[in-house]
């Protein structure tokens, strides 16, 4: 008979500091904190026609994808 533990994976948790049966994504939700995101703020916004369809052909949440888009801007330009 073959043994089904996966001695590799018990492995990696000992060495990652996991005991055994772990999971490696466990909250300690003791120590947790509640963040309430600032609310967005709604705007008028002119772009392109294509801009604007190449964002809503990805699917739903086109406007947070192009918020994203905007603030990796931002924020390169911070660093400069």
């Amino acid at each position: 008979m073959t043994s089904r533990t996966d001695r590799n994976r018990l492995r990696r948790d000992e060495v990652s500091g996991l005991q055994p049966g772990q999971d490696e994504f466990e909250v300690d939700w003791a120590r947790a904190t509640l963040v309430t995101p600032e609310p967005k703020k709604a705007i008028s916004l002119r772009v392109d026609p294509d801009v604007l369809e190449f964002f809503k052909s990805q699917g739903p949440g086109y406007q947070t994808r192009i918020n994203a888009v905007l603030r990796a801007w931002m924020e390169a330009q911070i660093k400069r």
